[in-house]
This record gives C-alpha cells, structure tokens and sequence, in this order.
C-alpha cells in the first residue's frame, strides 16, 4: 500500500489512488488518479515531480478562503484545467469557529469530525466540485489529481466515491481512506498544528487531540456513507441524483480508468 505514497518536499499526503481490483475483474489503472493536501507549500522539486505525472485535471476542493490563505503552487508551463468553487466564500470557516469554541478534547474533535463527514455529502460547494469532477473524470485525457487542505476529509470522501463508482471493493477503498494515516506525517506536523490550534482558540489542545484532528477513522466516512444511503437508498442513486453520474458517464470513466 505505501508504494502508493508520493514523498514530495512540501505537498503532504500525495498519492495514487489507483491500483485496486474491481469487481468486473479488471484494475484501477495507476498513474490516473492522484490526491494530496494543498500545493501551496511546493517547492520547486516537488513542481517537477508533479510535471512529470501527466497531470491533466485539478481539483481544489478548498474555499475560497483557504486558497486565498495559501494560493497554489504550479508547475512551471501547467496547461491543464483547475476546476474550483467560490460556492460559500466567508471570510471564516466552519472548523475555526469550532476551535475557538471547543474544549478541545479528543472528543470534540472527533464529534467534530462525525458532523462534518454526515453533512459533507449535501454542502453545496462538495456538490459543485464533485459534480465536476466526474464530468471531468469522463473527458479529461491525462491524470487527474484532487486536494484540499490536508487531503484527508473532502478528498478521502471523494476518493471513496470514486473507488465505489469504479467497482473497487468497500474494504479496499476503506484500506485507501486511512493510508492518510501512514502519509501525513504525523510527528513533522504536530508541532505547527499545535501552533496554529493555539493561535486560533487563544489556548494549547494536548498532542492527543490534535492527532485525532490531523487523521482519519474509519468510522468517519461510514459516517458519510450512511448518510448517503439514508437520504438515497444507496450510493449509485447519490452518484445519479445529485451529482450527475449517469450510466453513460459511468461507462466513460470506466473506459478511461479500469483495465
């Protein structure tokens, strides 16, 4: 599994979410699909690295608040498309108030968390993003990489939904939602998560909550995916209805992704 992980200088969580078996028989190509946290902190080692990946396609899952706070970086010559959203552009954000008003226990951060991946599905800028995406996703000739912040919450949902669509098994595309886990880097970034905690909430969280703030459960997007189910009877309906995946651009991304 780690084979998967891309160790770039200054872009966290990069991999290819390629690679698994699916239940026509075939395989999730390698070197289509990549995910990662923000590219603001790229340096130019990691730009020629993603150069050479054959990068067609990105998608900032971020807000427009987040990408003003930490504009992208991109390779030298990058002529591919950059599909983002300005869908809820505030000047704040959902997770900083919660931090300036939590206790900061682990067990905030992670009701947090289980609020966040219940409602994640339905936020109209997901929704937006997402759409677009799979429309991309059945179009694009190259890769296609998707990031947000971190490269955990928005873009491990969207990963699973991918693997779903695709055939690829729910313990597979489980496995690949916690090798966040594996890839961030947890002792590099405890300190300056610390440090913007600190800042933000005028108060120090303990190393242990922070680390349930910087991973991922497992329980977090079955979270997700329950709540899919019980607004839409299952996932294909979710795909269909509101995000505009219909047999004929499911057939597409098939064509393009599975072999």
């Amino acid at each position: 599994m780690t084979d998967r992980i891309l160790p770039l200088e200054g872009v966290l969580n990069f991999r290819d979410y390629g690679g698994y078996a699916t239940t026509s028989g075939g395989t999730l190509r390698r070197g289509r699909l990549y995910r990662s946290a923000h590219h603001g902190r790229a340096t130019d080692a990691d730009l020629a690295a993603m150069a050479d990946l054959g990068i067609a396609v990105i998608v900032d899952l971020r807000r427009p608040n987040e990408r003003r706070r930490e504009p992208s970086r991109r390779p030298q010559g990058f002529d591919g498309q950059v599909i983002e959203s300005d869908l809820g552009d505030v000047d704040d954000d959902p997770w900083w108030s919660f931090v300036r008003q939590s206790d900061l226990s682990e067990e905030a951060f992670r009701q947090y968390l289980m609020d966040y991946y219940r409602n994640a599905p339905f936020e109209p800028r997901h929704v937006d993003l997402y759409a677009r995406y799979f429309q991309a996703l059945g179009e694009a000739d190259g890769a296609v990489l998707i990031h947000c912040a971190a490269g955990k919450d928005r873009t491990g949902l969207l990963a699973a939904l991918t693997h779903h669509l695709t055939g690829v098994s729910r313990e597979d595309l489980i496995a690949d939602y916690l090798l966040t886990n594996v890839a961030i880097s947890f002792e590099q970034r405890m300190p300056l998560m610390v440090q913007a905690i600190s800042e933000g909430a005028g108060r120090e969280p303990s190393e242990a909550a922070v680390r349930v703030a910087m991973g991922v459960d497992e329980a977090y997007l079955l979270q997700a995916l329950a709540a899919i189910e019980a607004a839409h009877g299952d996932l294909d309906a979710y795909l269909e209805a509101v995000l505009g995946v219909d047999q004929a651009l499911r057939e597409r991304i098939s064509a393009r992704l599975v072999g």
